[in-house]
């Protein structure tokens, strides 16, 4: 019984997990090459970054290619807000 269960929750939670995103409060580091790997391993797959407002702005895309910014404290490292792209 607990084999199915497993294997109903792991099928159940599957689409969201390909949908994850960084959450605000992450830390995903201060250089490019940190941020990069983080992003990428939340699930962001980044394409630029910019400086935006004090802020850097990474522009990524999840895994359905919809387009997103995270904006990341410099001195932190901490996402501090993420938008879509419209």
């Amino acid at each position: 019984m607990s084999k199915q269960l497993f294997v109903a929750l792991a099928l159940v939670l599957t689409p969201a997990a390909a949908n994850a995103l960084p959450a605000v409060g992450d830390i995903v580091g201060t250089n490019p090459t940190d941020a990069t790997a983080a992003l990428e391993q939340a699930g962001c797959s980044v394409r630029s970054f910019e400086a935006e407002d004090g802020k850097i702005e990474a522009k990524c895309t999840d895994a359905e290619k919809k387009a997103w910014e995270v904006y990341i404290d410099p001195k932190s490292g901490k996402v501090t807000n993420i938008k879509a792209d419209d």
